[in-house]
C-alpha cells in the first residue's frame, strides 16, 4: 500500500481504499471514509488509519474483520420494492430489509436513495458505490416519478402551486410537480415528480395539504422505469445501457470491465 504523497498517478498505484470499497460495493465513499475513522478497515492486516492509503491488486482489504473481494465489473439492477421493507443493511429495529429479500447468488449491492417503509416501486441496486454516488448527484437533472393515493379533499390550485417551490413545519422543498389523476371520495390518485427529494418529502409536502398519503409507488428514477416488474422482482439492466445513460462514469478500470 501506499500514502498520497509521491508523484505517480493514481492509475499506476492503484485506487484510494474509499473509492476501492465503493467500487466493491460495500458501501458509498463517504461511509467507506467513516468506516476507515471508526477503525474497521484494515489492508494487509493493519488497520487503515488514513483515506489517502491506495490499494492494488495483490492487496487484501477486510471490512469487520471480513475480507472483500475485489471490485467486479459495474453492474446495476432495477427492484420493484414492496412496503414492508426498509432500505438498510442493518436495522436497527430488526425489521425485514430489501436485502435480505434478494435473491441469492447476487453480489453485494447498495441502494441508489431510498424507499421508506412504506414506499414501494422502482429502486435501483448496484455493486458499485462510486455510481450509486453519480446516480443520486442533484447534477444529474434526473427526474423522478411517482403515483400517490392520497386521503382528503384535494385542491389542484394548491398542487399547482408546488411547481414553485414550498415550505412546511420550517423546511424548505424544492419545485413539485403535482396533477389530480382521478378521484372517488376521500380518494385520489396523484402524479407527482420531483428532481432532488429529502427525507419522505412527498408525505411531508401533502400532510401540509392536508393530505395523507395512503399509498407511494415509484415509476421511475431518471431514465429507468419499473415498467413491468412484479414486486418483489429484480432485472439487471445491461452494460450497454449504463454507458449511454450515465456517460463519463463508466471510464477507466469501471468501463475496461463492463
Amino acid at each position: 500500500m501506499t500514502q498520497d504523497n509521491s508523484t505517480p498517478s493514481a492509475t499506476a498505484r492503484g485506487d484510494r481504499i474509499a473509492k476501492w470499497l465503493a467500487r466493491s460495493g460495500v458501501a458509498s465513499r463517504r461511509d467507506a471514509e467513516r468506516m476507515i475513522a471508526e477503525g474497521r478497515v484494515r489492508l494487509n492486516g493493519a488497520v487503515v488509519t488514513h483515506p489517502a492509503t491506495f490499494v492494488d491488486a495483490a492487496d487484501i482489504v477486510q471490512v469487520d474483520q471480513n475480507v472483500v473481494s475485489a471490485p467486479d465489473r459495474t453492474r446495476l439492477w432495477r427492484y420493484h420494492k414492496p412496503d414492508g421493507l426498509v432500505t438498510t443493511h442493518r436495522d436497527p429495529e430488526d425489521r425485514p430489509t430489501v436485502f435480505d429479500s434478494l435473491p441469492p447468488g447476487l453480489p453485494r449491492v447498495i441502494s441508489v436513495g431510498r424507499l421508506d417503509l412504506n414506499s414501494e416501486g422502482l429502486l435501483l441496486l448496484t455493486n458499485d458505490g462510486e455510481l450509486a454516488r453519480r446516480l443520486e448527484l442533484p447534477s444529474n437533472g434526473w427526474i423522478r416519478h411517482y403515483r400517490v393515493r392520497v386521503f382528503g379533499v384535494v385542491d389542484e390550485r394548491m398542487l399547482a402551486s408546488l411547481a414553485k417551490g414550498s415550505e412546511f413545519e420550517g423546511v424548505r422543498y424544492g419545485p413539485i410537480e403535482a396533477h389530480l389523476d382521478s378521484s372517488r371520495g376521500d380518494n385520489a390518485w396523484l402524479t407527482v415528480s420531483l428532481r432532488e427529494g429529502k427525507n419522505r418529502e412527498i408525505r411531508k409536502v401533502m400532510r401540509g395539504l392536508n393530505l395523507h398519503v395512503s399509498r407511494l409507488i415509484r415509476t421511475s428514477y431518471g431514465p429507468f422505469q419499473l415498467g413491468t416488474l412484479s414486486r418483489g422482482e429484480l432485472e439487471e439492466v445491461t452494460g450497454k445501457v449504463i454507458r449511454e445513460q450515465v456517460p463519463g462514469l463508466v471510464g477507466g478500470k469501471t468501463s475496461r470491465r463492463a
